[in-house]
């Protein structure tokens, strides 16, 4: 059977092309690149060497909980800016949190209201800013839902990242 080997891109619906590819550019600080000559208003970004983030303009209804995971290099930084713009969003997974492996977690949306995970790297957990625990948006322990199912592959040896150490 063949295996799966990595994300090429993760597409985003979105309800203005303008405002979300700046967001995108200016905040996330990614670089654009080339898209298809599709008929519908679309821009391409480059996460890394291999992977892309599509932005697609449609009218179509957002998620809530579903999201996509993105890695920051300064988590710090990137916190304070992004409640500066009062986008955290910790109505749909909780608050701001570290988990286990030292990763910090949090959840933004973006101007069309979908939904990213920022996290850090496990190498940066000596590195965050104090205050950050100290701040509103902060709590302690792994997001509970009371919904007490705990059905699926789980452990409490889980990680976020299995790449090389």
């Amino acid at each position: 059977m063949p295996k799966l080997t990595k994300i090429n891109h993760v597409t985003l619906i979105v309800d203005q092309l303008e405002t979300a590819a700046e967001f995108y550019e200016h905040e996330m600080g990614l670089e654009v690149i080339p898209a298809f000559v599709f008929d519908y208003p679309t821009a391409f970004f480059k996460i890394n060497e291999e992977e892309q983030l599509h932005l697609s303009e449609w009218e179509d209804a957002q998620s809530f909980r579903g999201h996509i995971c993105l890695v920051v290099d300064d988590f710090n930084t990137f916190y304070w800016r992004m409640k500066e713009l009062d986008i955290i969003d910790i109505t749909p997974w909780g608050k701001v949190r570290q988990l286990p492996q030292g990763v910090m977690q949090m959840f933004i949306r973006d101007p069309s209201g979908n939904l990213l995970e920022i996290s850090s790297p496990p190498e940066y957990k000596d590195k965050i800013d104090p205050a950050i625990f100290e701040d509103e948006f902060y709590q302690e322990g792994l997001y509970v839902s009371g919904r007490n199912d705990f059905r699926g592959y789980k452990s409490e040896n889980a990680v976020l990242y299995h790449g090389k150490k």
